[in-house]
């Protein structure tokens, strides 16, 4: 089961007790700020929760899997997500619990 982003704004204002608007302009100026932070090149650390930071993919040949041709992918910057370790546990708990 998967949380999309309207449910996250409606369980952040159930356990903050603030309105649905509230909650979701609170989440989006989370959104913004991280993604700021990003854009300069910066790491994001979430005490308890993973960092946020970017990487530098090398450029590489890939493989067209319809036509089979090579096609030259160029090196580009991504956002890359480490949870911490207590999410980690937390998520291998849930799994045993299955």
């Amino acid at each position: 089961m998967s949380m999309n982003k309207s449910e996250l704004v409606d369980a952040i204002a159930a356990k903050t007790g603030m309105t649905k608007v509230a909650a979701k302009e609170a989440m989006n100026a989370c959104f913004t700020a991280i993604t700021e932070e990003l854009n300069k090149g910066q790491k994001v650390t979430l005490i308890g929760f993973g960092t946020f930071n970017v990487v530098e993919r090398k450029a590489r040949t890939a493989k067209n899997p319809q036509t089979g041709e090579k096609v030259k992918v160029p090196a580009k910057k991504v956002a890359k997500f480490k949870p911490a370790t207590n999410l980690i546990v937390a998520k291998k708990a849930a799994r045993k619990k299955k």
